[in-house]
């Protein structure tokens, strides 16, 4: 889906949904999850689907995910650090290829 510019290496280790994944310093939570394939971050209540970030500026709040046991943030405008856990509020999620 999406992939970083070579130049950028990643050196931040963030948990999602109990796994591994390497981020950027500068990095959203939005975007480290991005560059690792992962397409959906949440269900929407109404009809269930999958919902991803729309406008990636903190207006759409299609990217709720809970961060370090706090429900309801931000992805796009939460920034990684080190040792982040993030939830994402959907079972069976996939990962794109």
């Amino acid at each position: 889906m999406f992939r970083r510019l070579p130049e950028r290496k990643a050196t931040i280790t963030v948990e999602i949904d109990g796994e591994p994944v390497s981020a950027a310093p500068g990095d959203s939570v939005a975007t480290a999850m991005f560059a690792a394939g992962i397409a959906a971050f949440r269900h929407a209540p109404v009809d269930g689907g999958p919902r991803g970030p729309w406008c990636a500026m903190g207006v759409c709040f299609e990217c709720l995910v809970e961060i370090n046991g706090e429900p309801n943030r931000q992805a796009c405008m939460t920034p990684v650090r080190e040792g982040l856990r993030v939830m994402r509020r959907m079972e069976g999620a996939r990962r794109d290829p």
